[in-house]
């Protein structure tokens, strides 16, 4: 009689995307490199359908799709009606149901406790639900390198205290010569469970497109995108210069946004809402304009191209701001504050950018997929585990 196939372990892996698609983007590239190393891959997620994510080879439980606005001040479903107690018992319950189905030995969580405070009405559930399970999974965050630093007062003592009640490992996506967890949560040395820094989650390098652009501007998901892309469509038509460009807008810029932009196309500047070959591109390009968004800066770096960044800072957000500075510094790109943003400043750095040579080289790690699926199977091999 054959043997039957070993199975892999099984993790149950939470994401939820509400402004823009970067978190669900990331996600997905670390689930994939999961189910490339042997696990059995349940991806949770809770935000509007974007096309391609979380991608093949993982399993999904799809919640009852929750959206925000730009300020994070309320949560709603896709048509803009604020969810009620139902909605959310709704999801909590399928969550649940979605631990149980799947009897993970990892559970990972993306960015909670750290953010995502609006779920809690489910996430809060689920950690209890963990904490009485016989065998009990890990439970492992999942953030990004920089965090928002502008938190109301007690929030970063709150995180602490249930990362410490809960949570086994803390798993930064991000290379520490950049950027370290205490560089932005400034309790850093009050976590208990363990961190591990996986170097940043880039997708694999891309051959150059044979469509070459010299300037890409891409607005990330484009639901913050608007003030990028109304600078970009003007500075391309005031340009002499000739040269080819291409503007993404991002799949979820506002279809009246959309539209104003391309009317702007022309011979000279092509417009499009989406590019699944976006690092091909990139590779082939002079020049990216964009934000500073996580998984845009990792393309860029992948691709080596000049850089130019425009840091997403409404509502008090830092990140960006903060990690297009440090890239600056390194003197791998320039940054225009989103508030000093206007095409004729726009065009006259991208002309000072493509007259420059291409950026030096860097020794920030962009392995972090298949790194962090060595450290979670490190973590669950080592004897105490066993």
């Amino acid at each position: 009689m054959a043997d039957s196939p070993v199975s892999g372990p099984r993790v149950l892996f939470y994401v939820q995307h509400l402004l823009g698609i970067g978190h669900l983007a990331r996600a997905s590239r670390i689930a994939a490199a999961l189910a490339a190393d042997g696990f059995e891959v349940t991806v949770v997620t809770g935000g509007v359908a974007v096309p391609g994510f979380p991608g093949p080879g993982v399993a999904t439980v799809v919640l009852p799709a929750i959206a925000s606005d730009q300020g994070f001040s309320g949560l709603a479903d896709p048509s803009g009606k604020p969810v009620d107690d139902a909605f959310r018992e709704c999801r909590r319950d399928r969550l649940l149901q979605a631990l149980a189905d799947t009897r993970p030995d990892v559970v990972v969580v993306e960015a909670y406790p750290f953010g995502r405070r609006q779920m809690r009405f489910e996430l809060l559930p689920m950690l209890d639900a963990i904490a009485t399970m016989k065998p009990k999974p890990l439970l492992v965050t999942s953030i990004r390198d920089i965090l928002q630093e502008r938190v109301k007062p007690g929030r970063n003592e709150e995180t602490v205290e249930i990362l410490n009640r809960h949570f086994d490992l803390v798993m930064a996506h991000g290379d520490p010569n950049f950027a370290s967890l205490g560089d932005t949560f400034p309790l850093a040395s009050a976590i208990e469970a363990e961190i591990a820094y996986t170097g940043m989650v880039a997708a694999p390098g891309a051959n150059p497109s044979r469509e070459r652009y010299d300037v890409v501007v891409s607005a990330g998901g484009g639901a913050a995108g608007r003030l990028l892309v109304e600078a970009a469509t003007a500075a391309a038509q005031a340009s002499a210069s000739g040269r080819p460009w291409c503007l993404i807008t991002g799949p979820n810029l506002p279809q009246a946004d959309f539209d104003a932009a391309a009317a702007a196309s022309s011979a000279r500047l092509d417009i499009f809402r989406f590019r699944k070959d976006f690092p091909s591109l990139l590779a082939a390009a002079g020049l990216s304009v964009s934000q500073a968004g996580y998984n845009t800066v990792c393309d860029v770096l992948q691709a080596g191209c000049r850089a130019i960044y425009v840091p997403f800072a409404a509502g008090g957000e830092t990140e960006q701001t903060v990690r297009a500075d440090r890239l600056e510094r390194l003197g791998l790109s320039i940054a225009i504050p989103e508030a000093e943003l206007t095409p004729e400043r726009l065009a006259a750095a991208i002309e000072r950018q493509l007259a420059k040579p291409k950026p030096p080289s860097h020794a920030l790690d962009l392995d972090g997929a298949r790194k962090s699926a060595a450290i979670l199977r490190g973590l669950l091999e080592r004897p105490a585990r066993a």
